[in-house]
């Protein structure tokens, strides 16, 4: 029995770690953290600095910082363009740009670098409300929020290679659109043209062919280069349920992760040299990766770099290719830039055979119940076209795979309440013996069949299945501003209403402790109702725990997503359910009421003498 009731308690606590986590230090933490932008942002520098960012053509020998590998570094020691306080079209009118015009993705191209630094994501909204700004995802290095991808070449005595500074022509197509690719061109002065073509589908994969024209009289040895750079982290804190930072895939390796808050402790991370994979940056819900082409080797790095204006970087830089005089070379790279959404990401695998990019997706450890979990719920909303409906149908579907068990249980618990009568005796008889007790209750257990574990089995099943839902919920953008039924337009978010005013009758804000909602109350009536059907636990510490423990729930899942909340309220109804009809077939008296009115009848003090 002790080992029960310590069961019992860890499982809860197990839940409570993740409530608590949530309700203490998530919220807190976004807040902080949104702040803390807004003062780094305010506070960018305006009077320039040498930064590690290139703005002179890349190859130029570096001496202060160690090239990767030995190679010449992409980065370090070149000065930078500072900050500035201009608006973001004056950003984008500083130099000549192809405009991006797709189903999905809006923006420009600098011509200065070929560099991809203005995009915007056009079925993506900052809130629900669809009049809100779209999402911007990259923005020109002149603003504190710059964040680009960009590719080039390095060499020694090949002349100037395209690189940051190298400003290209554009020829025909001036437009970027699935249909039209745009072609640019850039000749170094050496007899070397380089004439690339980009190319983008209709969500976010953008291909870049490098093709590279010798006319010199002697062989151009040069190595393809990429990078991602960003100068800010995202808005919102992540959580621990959750990974943004620096991100790759390297071969047999497999994927590297190294959060925003590690690089800039470690400075510099170095992946394992790879001929197949991809790196970038992640956030929540958006990325920017690099696909090297296939095949050729490549080097990579992670780094925080910390003059002048601090930022993220992911590097690689492939091995050597030569081109023989009058002979013409063909590298091809891959810029993914835009929402992780499961489907292209699943179909940019397997179309470009780019090795684990299915990982961008943070699944976690347990992706074999997280990942089906999110296909269910995926494929039913394509059926029923609500995201919110779909989930309450895997609870049923759910319900009936794991039904054997769980009808084992409480058919367990019911035998164990109908044996408490006899228990109470037993208890009253070695009262002043406790080990005699232990022995009795045992004794009883065996001849019952009882099985006193029984109870931890429902809670047990509920905890992966909580935990694969909340990681859906969080992570995978198909949920993100997914609506269901009245005042929940986002089942990814908190619910917006509160009980403490009157839920938006008195026009007052409340903090965060007080936003309890209508759905995290109906979750605490549920699970009180459902914990008042199982036996009195005989112990005082687990009939404190079974007290309170719906009071506390209410209040720390208040804070979780919506989804959640409705999935666990939706699970407790049909528990009771279940549990009552088990009871009564059983011959179980169903106490319901009784067990509510013995919580407020006033005890008996004993009689004295």
């Amino acid at each position: 029995m002790q080992n029960n009731r310590n069961f019992l308690i860890a499982m809860i606590l197990s839940i409570g770690v993740l409530v608590g986590w949530q309700f203490l230090v998530v919220s807190p933490r976004m807040e902080a953290q949104r702040l803390a932008n807004e003062a780094a942002q305010t506070a960018a520098p305006q009077d320039g600095g040498v930064l590690q960012t290139p703005q002179t053509p890349a190859g130029t020998p570096q001496d202060n910082v160690a090239a990767p590998a030995g190679r010449e570094s992409v980065v370090s020691g070149q000065s930078a363009m500072p900050a500035t306080a201009e608006t973001r079209e004056q950003a984008l009118a500083a130099g000549d740009r192809i405009a991006i015009d797709t189903p999905a993705l809006s923006g420009s191209i600098n011509l200065a670098g070929a560099r991809l630094d203005d995009l915007r994501l056009k079925n993506y909204h900052e809130t629900v409300d669809d009049e809100s700004p779209t999402i911007v995802l990259l923005s020109p290095e002149r603003l504190p929020s710059g964040y680009f991808a960009e590719f080039g070449y390095l060499g020694r005595d090949a002349g100037d290679l395209p690189g940051p500074s190298t400003v290209w022509e554009a020829s025909g197509n001036q437009t970027l659109t699935p249909d039209s690719p745009v072609t640019l061109t850039t000749t170094n002065g050496a007899g070397v043209t380089f004439e690339r073509q980009i190319l983008v589908d209709d969500r976010f994969m953008f291909t870049v062919e490098d093709t590279i024209r010798n006319d010199a009289a002697t062989p151009l040895t040069l190595s393809s280069y990429g990078r991602v750079t960003r100068y800010s982290k995202p808005e919102v804190a992540s959580v621990f349920v959750l990974f943004e930072g620096l991100i790759g895939v390297f071969g047999d390796d497999g994927l590297s992760e190294v959060k925003f808050s590690t690089i800039e402790d470690d400075l510099r991370y170095t992946p394992p040299k790879a001929s197949s994979g991809w790196l970038g940056i992640t956030d929540k819900y958006w990325a920017t990766t690099l696909v090297p082409e296939a095949g050729r080797p490549f080097e990579s790095r992670f780094l925080y770099m910390t003059d002048g204006r601090p930022h993220y970087q992911t590097e690689y830089v492939a091995d050597p290719l030569t081109v023989a005089p009058g002979a013409t070379v063909t590298n091809v790279s891959r810029t993914f830039a835009g929402a992780k959404v499961v489907s292209d990401i699943d179909s940019y695998e397997e179309l470009y055979e780019i090795r684990q990019f299915g990982q961008l997706i943070d699944w976690g450890w347990f992706y074999f119940i997280t990942r089906p979990m999110f296909h269910a719920l995926d494929w039913l909303y394509s059926v029923i076209g609500n995201f919110g409906v779909a989930i309450l149908a895997v609870t049923v579907g759910l319900k009936l795979i794991f039904f054997p068990l769980a009808n084992k249980s409480y058919k367990s618990m019911a035998r164990m309440k109908n044996m408490q009568p006899k228990i109470v005796e037993m208890r009253e008889r070695f009262k002043d013996d406790k080990q005699k007790q232990q022995q009795e209750m045992m004794r009883i257990y065996k001849e019952e069949k009882i099985n006193p574990a029984a109870g931890c089995w429902p809670i047990l099943i509920q905890i992966p299945v909580f935990f694969a839902l909340y990681k859906v919920l969080y992570v995978t953008i198909e949920m993100r501003h997914a609506p269901f039924f009245g005042w929940i337009q986002d089942l990814a978010a908190p619910d917006p209403t509160s009980i403490f005013n009157l839920f938006g009758l008195i026009p007052m804000d409340l903090p965060s402790l007080l936003i309890v909602g209508v759905w995290p109350i109906l979750m605490g009536i549920t699970m009180f109702i459902q914990m008042q059907l199982n036996p009195t636990p005989p112990d005082p510490t687990q009939q404190m725990i079974f007290t309170w423990m719906p009071v506390i729930f209410t209040f720390m899942l208040a804070s979780f997503p919506a989804g959640l909340v409705i999935y666990w309220t939706w699970n407790n109804f049909l528990s009771v359910i279940q549990q009552s009809v088990i009871m009564k077939r059983n011959g179980t008296k169903i106490e319901l009421w009784d067990n509510m009115r013995g919580m407020f009848r006033r005890k008996e003090k004993p009689s004295e003498g």
